[in-house]
């Protein structure tokens, strides 16, 4: 185990930053107790890809990148076990060499498995990540560990928990059979996929749509599952797609100076990379879009119920194609499907199928001033949204606990566990309506 002194901790981001007095590089579970019990007030983490602030901010920090190992595979019942600092492509990468797949696929694959869970990832028409996981191992706030099974009493408010009520240690998840996906994508009329959203839900496996503001275009990816030998002619559309990020970050990188550009940006790239039909097949991970971040950005996300998401969507872009205002949003905007769920902090508890909704400032260093965030906050307020909570959002305790059944419940139990309130940090204490802990750097 490695300690390092006095420094400061910086997000992948750069825009959020902790002085912190110590901070562990962990390898082993035994590692990982010894620093909680030890400690008065610390956080764990693992990539700094969050864009809340629930990292760090305390006097202890541990890094878990190096903590982790595959423990064991459970051939006969479709089970591995990792160490909670494993990142989420290396174990994707494993459990498709078993043939296997987790019907789950977030966005980004270079996120840490604990982190990942703690936050709420999700894929898209499917549940989320934390749904897959049937039994863990938990340090909690004195340092003893506990292993849930997911029949245990508190795994429903385990599984979303922002690391509040303990530590994941080790993450034992159910894996399926792997499959194939034949997937079509193509722009689509607003009012087309808009009205035709139900029908593209019931007869599709998978479905996600890239919105493309100021332009009135979404573009739709659709998949179904086929059998592996089924022929597929491929298309993936001209060789110069690949470069749209590259653009992007041209033609908006003094958009935060004139809001109004972003107009003009999305309208050309709206003309050169989202025109084309694309058609291809390949496993669950090889047909979809997760990957790593090639530069720096900073996200909100938002989630509604499905039956209302119609009302919140022509809302909204009446709100951002409005030149009365400065929320000009960079494209595109991701719009995915969350099936209902148990978990207490989960964006679709109690909701038959949620709807999400990202937004991207491209300009990561001018974030806190991108009037979008605050603009989409308010209107998916209105209508009982829920937000990511990896992601940005300014909401706290009061407003949170209006649209979380479970939200005082969670609180109860939190306070339960972690009577000390160690495993708080500022931005978490504000959240949970706590006082701040003691570190407040």
């Amino acid at each position: 185990m490695t300690k390092n002194n006095h420094n400061q901790w910086v997000s992948w981001n750069e825009n959020i930053q902790h002085n912190y007095n110590k901070r562990f590089e962990i390898k082993t579970e035994e590692q990982f107790s010894e620093v909680i019990k030890n400690a008065e007030n610390v956080r764990y983490y693992g990539s700094k890809q969050s864009s809340s602030d629930i990292s760090a901010g305390t006097d202890t920090l541990i890094n878990i990148d190096n903590y982790n190992k595959i423990l064991e595979t459970n051939t006969a019942l479709k089970q591995v076990t990792v160490q909670s600092g494993m990142k989420l492509k290396e174990l994707l990468e494993y459990v498709e060499s078993q043939n296997w797949c987790i019907p789950c696929l977030p966005d980004i694959n270079t996120v840490t498995i604990g982190g990942a869970l703690a936050t709420g990832t999700h894929g898209t028409s499917g549940n989320l990540l934390a749904s897959y996981v049937v039994r863990c191992r938990l340090i909690i706030a004195d340092g003893s560990i506990k292993t849930i099974e997911d029949t245990h009493e508190f795994m429903d408010a385990l599984r979303v928990s922002l690391g509040v009520l303990g530590a994941f240690s080790t993450i034992t998840f159910q894996c399926v059979e792997n499959y194939t996906l034949h997937i079509k994508e193509g722009p689509e009329r607003d009012k087309l996929w808009l009205n035709k959203l139900n029908s593209y839900l019931n007869q599709n496996d998978f479905l996600r749509i890239l919105w493309l503001p100021h332009t009135d275009i979404g573009y739709v990816i659709k998949g179904n599952k086929i059998d592996p030998s089924q022929e597929v002619v491929e298309d993936l559309g001209p060789s110069y797609l690949k470069n749209r990020r590259k653009v992007s970050k041209i033609l908006y990188k003094y958009s935060h100076v004139i809001p109004w550009s972003t107009y003009f940006a999305n309208k050309i790239l709206h003309y050169w990379f989202f025109r084309s039909k694309k058609e291809h097949k390949g496993s669950l991970y090889q047909a979809t879009v997760t990957k790593s971040r090639g530069s720096t950005l900073e996200l909100a996300e938002w989630t509604v119920a499905l039956d209302v998401f119609p009302k919140v969507f022509e809302e909204l872009k009446a709100a951002i194609n409005s030149f009365k205002n400065k929320s000009f949003v960079h494209i595109p905007m991701d719009i995915r499907f969350i099936n209902q769920d148990n978990s207490w902090l989960s964006y679709a508890y109690n909701n038959s199928t949620t709807v999400t909704m990202g937004c991207v400032s491209r300009n990561a260093a001018s974030a806190d001033s991108y009037e979008a965030f605050e603009t989409i906050e308010n209107i998916f307020l209105k209508y009982g949204g829920r937000p990511h909570w990896g992601k940005r959002f300014i909401a706290k305790d009061t407003e949170l606990s209006k649209v979380y059944p479970k939200w005082n419940d969670f609180k109860e139990l939190r306070k339960k566990m972690d009577p000390t309130n160690k495993f708080l940090n500022s931005y978490l204490s504000r959240l949970f309506g706590e006082k701040s802990p003691r570190n407040d750097s």
